[in-house]
């Protein structure tokens, strides 16, 4: 490792009014510690790195420009907002950042005060800007508002659901959209850099508020036309058309890594008195100034820790193969034989194995971008048509497109399969990322099929009964990271759809039944090993399907053992909810039988080692040992030891 860099500059800092008095030069100074800083930092932790280099500049600029906290700074997601945080007076804590009882790797209103609003999420910011400056404009505040937000999460149509509102009202909001693709911009230089200081100036401000006054008082047909030809001639000069269209002031493209282009055009804005929102078009690289993030594919967006001067990273070598390289395998032996199967992900290639999906079957994969509601609908088309669409969305962004879900495929019966990566506890992304809801909101829905693998091999199967389904829509959930290292067929097996297994059979006295849904199933045979220390007999079942459930299997595990304990990774309302509407239903819970549900916890749980959180949302296999000892009124305090 190599030794850290000095930052005499940065030392000096302990909140943003610490640089408000900074030149130029010391700024530039102040970017290129604050770089080297963060460099440090996550090289010992792992964490969001290539975002958060790509606007090192841009949060010097506006930390000094603003009035921070009491200018509100909403950073879209927060992955990016690692420098914002160095410059807040969270340096040190970033040492700790993701790690259990450190902070967050995103933006968190409970953290600080210059977080004003919490996101793990993309395409929030405009929304939540324009809520607080109507709030500032209905108070009588004078503060202001400022939005950064990526060219990727503009893919997302709440971004443009919030600007087209925002396009119609008076009320000052300032939105930079931080263009790190270059997937709107053309190429920025002086000229570029000349033209937004221009148009972001008073002079100008002033002197088309007065064309606009003189041309309303012209003939409807003149006033339109000397409109239409102002903001189409600066559409042409700057590329900000869209926005203009939408009622923003455009203002770029800038080069986001220029401190002598920003600093002006921010003052302007800053010190402009029109009530209208304001786009201001930066233009940056992920990974900038640190050159192997520059030279990666994906700009070092996510890193495990890594060695500052080779960028070379620590990752450990996987005992078995993830759960998402397993659906790809799984997706890619059923669309070989079917050439119906269609792969649909919202902006996550990589992160849910279609990335290999696609280098096999380009023409049957669809990246929609930052969209899933879209995405769901989408898919939802292709069914209509005989197509058999597989949706692979993480749990906690399948969140955003629940309305689809239910109006555009659930009531109208359409075989459209969801495969619902990171269920379950995700670890150092934490609450926001969660994937704990899927099964409570999905199984609630008639005609809804939900499925949860306990292993690699089960998501096989799992995959391949999801491409034979054709009666409705159908759901199957897998958690992050590596399998249990079962075998692996070649091409998964087709499930009878609601039935269940039975993993391990108690004796004829047997008193426990573990019935397990999701990868919990290892943990609940780690406890049956220690309750067989106490003499206690335990039977293991898989139920496989939340929806439909086997009955027939659950009502015998009731009907042969006092007490019936449910484990799932997944919230309260899901899976154990279906089971006990089922055995009330049936009476099986009017004598004798004693049921414990075991869920997470009805709370949000901070970032942490997943195997942690799990212990501390009491899922592991000590606490299915507590829960069942506890069921039979036997001392807890007595768990002997597992060898």
């Amino acid at each position: 490792m190599a030794p850290k860099q000095p930052t005499p500059l940065l030392d000096t800092v302990s909140s943003p009014a610490d640089i408000r008095d900074f030149d130029e030069e010391q700024l530039k100074q102040l970017a290129g510690e604050v770089r080297a800083d963060m460099i440090d930092a996550v090289s010992l932790t792992g964490g969001h790195l290539g975002a958060g280099l790509g606007v090192v500049e841009l949060t010097v600029a506006l930390h000094h420009i603003f009035d921070t906290p009491r200018d509100r700074l909403i950073w879209d997601v927060g992955h990016q907002s690692y420098p914002h945080k160095i410059l807040t007076g969270r340096r040190e804590q970033l040492r700790s950042v993701r790690q259990g009882g450190g902070i967050s790797g995103f933006t968190k209103r409970s953290e600080s005060e210059y977080d004003p609003f919490g996101a793990g999420h993309s395409s929030t910011s405009i929304s939540a800007g324009l809520g607080m400056s109507v709030a500032r404009d209905l108070a009588g505040g004078d503060n202001k508002v400022i939005c950064v937000i990526g060219d990727g999460a503009m893919t997302a149509g709440q971004a443009y659901e919030a600007m087209n509102n925002a396009g119609s009202m008076s009320s000052r909001l300032i939105v930079i959209l931080n263009d790190n693709d270059m997937s709107i911009a053309p190429p920025v230089g002086a000229m570029s850099a000349y033209l937004s200081r221009l148009i972001s100036s008073r002079p100008y401000l002033g002197l088309r508020s007065i064309a606009k006054q003189v041309a309303q008082h012209l003939p409807d047909s003149l006033e339109k036309r000397a409109r239409l030809a102002e903001e189409y001639a600066r559409g042409m000069a700057t590329g900000g058309t869209l926005f203009e269209e939408m009622g923003f002031y455009y203002v770029g493209p800038i080069d986001g890594h220029n401190l002598d282009h920003m600093l002006p055009t921010l003052r302007n804005i800053r010190d402009a008195d029109e009530n209208r929102p304001v786009l201001i078009h930066m233009v940056t690289h992920k990974g900038h100034g640190y050159g192997p993030a520059e030279d990666s594919a994906d700009k070092y967006h996510g890193v495990s820790r890594f060695d500052v001067v080779t960028g070379a990273q620590e990752k450990p070598v996987p005992n078995a193969p993830s759960y998402t390289s397993v659906f790809a395998k799984g997706l890619i032996a059923e669309a070989k034989v079917d050439d119906k199967i269609i792969a649909v992900t919202a902006a996550m290639p990589s992160g849910t194995g279609l990335d290999k999906f696609g280098d096999v079957f380009p023409d049957r994969t669809f990246d929609v971008g930052i969209a899933e509601q879209h995405a769901v609908t989408f898919a939802a088309g292709l069914a209509t048509e005989g197509y058999k669409p597989f949706v692979a969305i993480y749990s906690t962004f399948l969140q955003r497109a629940y309305d689809q879900i239910v109006h555009d495929v659930a009531i109208q019966k359409l075989p459209v399969r969801f495969a619902i990566d990171r269920a379950g506890l995700v670890g150092a992304d934490g609450a926001t990322h969660a994937g704990a809801y899927d099964v409570a909101y999905l199984a609630c829905l008639p005609g809804m099929v939900v499925m949860a693998a306990a292993d690699e091999a089960e998501l096989m199967h799992m995959t391949a009964t999801a491409a034979a389904y054709n009666d409705g829509p159908i759901a199957f959930r897998y958690p992050r990271g590596e399998g249990v290292g079962v075998d692996l067929p070649e091409r998964g097996e087709v499930l009878e759809i609601g039935k269940g297994r039975i993993v391990r059979q108690g004796s004829n006295a047997s008193t426990i039944a573990l019935l397990s849904f999701g990868t919990r199933l290892t943990e609940c045979e780690l406890a049956a090993e220690d309750l067989g220390a106490h003499g206690i007999s335990v039977t293991i079942a898989d139920a496989r399907f939340a929806k439909p459930l086997d009955v027939e299997m659950i009502r015998g595990l009731a009907q042969s053992h006092d007490v019936l304990i449910t484990v799932e990774e997944g919230s309260g309302g899901g899976f154990s909810a279906q089971v006990l509407d089922m055995l009330a239903s049936e009476g099986l819970l009017d004598v004798g039988l004693k049921v414990r549900p075991m869920h997470l916890p009805d709370t949000y749980q901070d970032h942490n080692n997943p195997a942690k959180q799990y212990a501390q949302a009491g899922l592991d296999a000590e606490a299915i040992v507590t829960k069942a000892l506890s069921a039979l009124d036997r001392d807890v305090s007595q768990k002997p030891a597992r060898a």
